[in-house]
């Protein structure tokens, strides 16, 4: 990450705000160019997500928010894999190297890192006339052949799923002063906390071992409920039945569901919720359940997978399909515009 024997620029910024972040013995203080991560016989799980400015953040949201948005997507890959964070590399590619956005960013960066036992192993820093790209390779263990894929899931088992969808989505609409906002304008508490759940994902690691024992397939969700349990589907070869009125909402996402500010559809296919999907056999489904209960981490049933290769059917209270015409939240089709 940075060669101690021709200082620069780079070099400073990474010693000053990084350097304190490689707690692990294996990256060796940055001072070398890669780094040694010890899989103690167990199975290294990777996964890799990039946040970009306009894309996946505003400009102007706090550089502390979007250091943890960045490592969070990753780690909740990983605990719908079943693994354990080991650590991870970072690329930046900055505008600038002001210490006003530098340092509230490594130390939510730093803070995440020692919280989720995630340390920094080594990365790369780039100048960009912008916009500005965080991207972080985060790696994660699992006893050897233990980790839970997309393509194990079987008619019969149970659709669950954690927390609950479509916050972030609805944050997002709060930022670009959409609709929610203008419903929400006398209800401050929930404008900021569907707004959190944009900015500061909540990664379901503790109830990665309970996914591992439990579950047969398993996805966070990151680009909408529908959308992801179609992949996930898709990649068993099985087909599902979902009964909408069990997906679990906030109260903020009930109450404008309830007064018709947004639609059912914009919940089921909103992005960046980065909760845990999973199929897990009827009679290991209330031990997952439980676990969840016992970490502080609500997991709901919300329906059941079934044979054949058709698109998921979304059922609403009276057993008639939804016809959703949008499944997921594309970053290819909706750049995000701040003003």
């Amino acid at each position: 990450m940075a060669d101690p024997h021709n200082p620069s620029a780079e070099d400073a910024l990474i010693a000053r705000y990084f350097k304190p972040l490689a707690t692990d013995p294996g990256a060796f203080g940055l001072v070398d160019d890669a780094a040694v991560l010890s899989s103690s016989g167990d199975d290294i799980v990777v996964t890799t997500d990039a946040v970009v400015e306009g894309v996946h953040y505003l400009a102007e949201d706090p550089p502390d928010t979007i250091a943890r948005k960045a490592l969070r997507v990753n780690l909740s890959d990983l605990a719908a894999k079943g693994a354990m964070p080991a650590g991870f590399v970072l690329t930046l590619a900055l505008r600038s190297q002001e210490d006003a956005w530098l340092r509230p960013f490594a130390d939510a960066l730093g803070a995440d890192a020692k919280n989720f036992a995630c340390p920094l192993l080594g990365g790369d820093t780039v100048s960009t006339p912008g916009p500005q790209m965080i991207s972080i390779t985060a790696f994660g263990r699992v006893p050897r052949g233990r980790m839970v894929g997309r393509t194990g899931a079987r008619s019969g088992d149970r659709i669950l799923v954690t927390g609950t969808i479509g916050d972030a989505g609805l944050g997002l609409d709060v930022l670009r002063g959409g609709a929610a906002a203008g419903a929400l304008t006398s209800d401050p508490a929930a404008r900021d906390f569907l707004v959190s759940r944009y900015r500061v994902p909540q990664p379901r690691n503790v109830l990665a071992r309970a996914v591992r024992d439990h579950a047969t397939a398993a996805m966070d969700v990151s680009d909408g409920l529908a959308g992801d349990l179609t992949k996930l589907c898709a990649a068993s070869g099985v087909s599902a039945s979902v009964d909408v009125t069990s997906v679990p909402l906030s109260a903020a996402a009930a109450g404008l569901l309830a007064s018709n500010v947004v639609g059912i559809e914009a919940l089921l296919a909103g992005g960046d919720d980065y909760e845990v999907l999973c199929t897990v056999p009827p009679a290991q489904s209330d031990a997952l359940i439980a676990a969840g209960r016992t970490m502080g981490v609500a997991v709901t049933a919300i329906g059941t997978i079934v044979e054949g290769y058709e698109r998921p059917r979304f059922l609403d209270g009276q057993g008639q399909e939804l016809l959703l015409t949008r499944l997921s939240y594309s970053h290819f089709q909706s750049a995000i515009r701040s003003g």
